[in-house]
């Protein structure tokens, strides 16, 4: 009887629907879009804004764990398709519940980093679900790079009138390069930092980490900096929109700014030999700083002189009266000024 008993318990345990295993955030049921720091555990660790997670399951519920190296790191959790849903990350280690009591059946969610590096980095360690896992999404073959400042980290886009600014305002997904990704049917890769500049900060610090460093950088921290190998990602187009904080405290010297240009393009060319390569003045800058920088772009263009290198025009938009930055509904403008020029370099 017992015997009788125990296969009848073993029959009904194998007639219930696994369960399966927890998978690290590098598993191959994972699809990752933008840089970051893959560790021996298959934890990812990353600090650019726009980098995505995404998983499909069988089940009712999705979590993951995470973990944060300070109190200003936000994620996008968008489950479906539906509205994002902003997630604030506690320093140290932690458990995000993605999806909680969700209709049974097959579900898709992804997660966006919101915060640039300078707010700290975080990590997804690994997935946890009630139910089973499905093939990782195909994400889009198209590949698009940006390069460029605070405007293409999505600073201040869900700004607060009156308030004080604060890291929940930052949005990549609003913000002009994703955007301009969704609607070529692209993966991006937003590879930016606030504050910076092709060869100086706002602040005319040659000496931190300017796009000349930080393009070959995973995790832009210059105490702890970790390398990008090129080869993990060939983008078809790059895009740079970098000068506004060159430009800050006065226009910089014509001959040495546009050979450290020279200088990154030809690196480009070199690291991606399939990419067209396009530069443009960025969404902020207007007035006489536009026009020096368009004829540095200009310059640049000319003395490389490669077919795969062009220049593309941007329209300055002053923000509003909150911030500086450009507003939501600017960044869809600055989109539009951007993609038919992308579009005709492309076939697209």
């Amino acid at each position: 009887m017992a015997c009788r008993l125990w296969a009848a318990g073993a029959l009904f345990a194998a007639a219930l629907p696994a369960v399966a295993a927890p998978i690290t955030a590098a598993d191959a049921h994972v699809a990752r879009m933008g840089r970051g720091e893959l560790a021996a555990d298959g934890s990812v660790r990353f600090g650019y804004p726009g980098v995505s997670f995404f998983v499909d399951f069988e089940g009712s519920r999705l979590s993951a764990q995470a973990d944060a190296s300070g109190d200003n790191s936000y994620f996008d959790v968008i489950v479906d398709g539906g509205e994002p849903r902003k997630l604030h990350l506690a320093k140290g280690q932690q458990t995000l519940v993605l999806l909680e009591a969700g209709k049974p059946g097959g579900h898709r969610v992804e997660i966006v980093n919101r915060s640039e590096t300078w707010h700290g980095t975080a990590a997804l360690r690994s997935f946890d679900t009630d139910g089973s896992w499905r093939p990782a999404p195909m994400l889009p073959q198209r590949k698009l790079l940006v390069l460029g400042d605070s405007v293409t980290c999505g600073e201040a886009i869900d700004r607060v009138p009156g308030a004080k600014k604060e890291p929940s305002w930052w949005n990549p997904r609003a913000s002009y390069g994703m955007l301009m990704a969704r609607e070529l049917k692209s993966q991006v890769q937003l590879v930016c930092y606030g504050g910076r500049g092709l060869v100086r900060t706002w602040e005319n610090k040659t000496d931190d980490l300017n796009l000349i460093d930080y393009y070959q950088l995973a995790i832009a921290d210059k105490q702890h900096p970790v390398r990008w190998d090129q080869k993990d990602y060939q983008p078809d187009a790059i895009v740079s929109a970098i000068g506004t904080n060159d430009m800050a405290p006065d226009v910089p010297e014509r001959e040495p700014y546009v050979a450290a240009y020279v200088k990154l393009v030809q690196t480009l060319l070199n690291d991606h030999p399939h990419a067209q390569i396009m530069l443009t003045e960025g969404g902020i800058l207007s007035g006489e700083k536009q026009a020096a920088l368009t004829g540095y772009i200009a310059e640049t263009v000319r003395r490389v002189g490669d077919p795969r290198v062009h220049a593309i025009a941007s329209t300055g938009y002053p923000g509003d009266a909150t911030d500086a930055h450009p507003t939501r509904e600017q960044n869809v403008r600055m989109a539009n000024d951007l993609l038919p020029q992308i579009r005709a370099i492309m076939h697209w």
